[in-house]
């Protein structure tokens, strides 16, 4: 089974988590045009189809326990299903930014779960780098608030109704990493891939069929189906595929500081193509989640040797 060279995998891990947050704020408009529940089965459904092919168990794979089966089951409900549902109805009450704020808490969740969950050793380094991802979330609380909702009472009850969604989507991102490190001692990253986007297809159906049965499908313009397009194929096969290679290689632990790629994406994309504003802080508060990744992932530097004794 391949397993992929520390750079590799630090470079899949990071891609992965950048496409995260490219889709994430670029569901916003999506969310606008097609309801939440027919979006995320939409998004398995075409994810499916496009790799029907990794579906089919490797000759060299042995058959599936009873533990790695209801992790798969865990890994597709916490990780895509409840994701998608609480990251879509969450960005469509609040904005990008905001949203790409309270991710940056991923890499703080994940370290504490992969202690707990598969007792792996968390090096001083990396609490490092989870303390950095502490001061961005720090930096981002004191900025000044995203206007673009409207102001009011009843907007900002919305827009911390969107917050606390957000927050419920990072719980199930840091279960999802934990459980994906387990599951990657068993399965081949595209099984893995192929088998919880079938769950999640097979969770999302009975609302997805209701959602479709009451909508009017001519309302959605065509830029809004290629948008769709890129959002299936980039949540369903890419990321997922992206993030189980570079586990192979990499502690959860650490791989789960890769996570703040997240936020700083999903930031830029709102700005840059959403319009939204990004003041100092939270560049600043971007820039220290960075620095928890070089700090995260900068090789060790090799231990003198002791001389030989004569």
């Amino acid at each position: 089974m391949f397993v992929p060279s520390r750079p590799l995998a630090y470079a899949c891990l990071a891609l992965s988590m950048s496409l995260v947050g490219g889709y994430v704020a670029l569901s916003k408009p999506l969310v606008a045009a097609i309801p939440v529940l027919l979006l995320a089965w939409l998004r398995f459904g075409i994810g499916g189809l496009a790799m029907l092919h990794w579906l089919r168990r490797p000759a060299d794979e042995p058959p599936m326990s009873g533990r790695t089966k209801r992790l798969l089951f865990l890994e597709s409900f916490l990780g895509n299903f409840l994701f998608s549902i609480c990251m879509l109805y969450g960005v469509s009450m609040t904005s990008a930014v905001s949203a790409g704020v309270i991710m940056a808490s991923i890499p703080a969740v994940v370290a504490p779960m992969s202690w707990a969950f598969l007792r792996e050793r968390i090096a001083p380094r990396v609490w490092g780098a989870v303390v950095c991802a502490a001061v961005g979330i720090g930096l981002l609380a004191i900025a000044k608030p995203d206007s673009a909702h409207g102001t009011g009472a009843a907007a900002d009850a919305k827009a911390w109704l969107g917050n606390a969604l957000v927050f419920a989507a990072v719980l199930c991102e840091a279960a999802y990493s934990v459980i994906g490190k387990a599951l990657t001692g068993a399965l081949a990253p595209k099984r893995i891939t192929a088998l919880i986007n079938l769950w999640g297809f097979a969770l999302a159906t009975p609302f997805g069929l209701y959602a479709a049965w009451r909508f009017d499908f001519g309302t959605v313009p065509p830029a809004m189906w290629l948008l769709l397009l890129f959002y299936s194929l980039a949540a369903s096969i890419w990321t997922v595929w992206l993030w189980m290679t570079g586990l192979k290689a990499v502690p959860a632990s650490q791989g789960g500081v890769f996570t703040v790629m997240l936020p700083v994406s999903a930031a830029v994309v709102g700005v840059v193509v959403l319009g939204e504003r990004l003041g100092g802080l939270q560049i600043a508060a971007f820039a220290v989640a960075l620095a928890g990744v070089v700090l995260a992932t900068a090789p060790r530097r090799a231990a003198a040797p002791s001389p030989a004794s004569e």
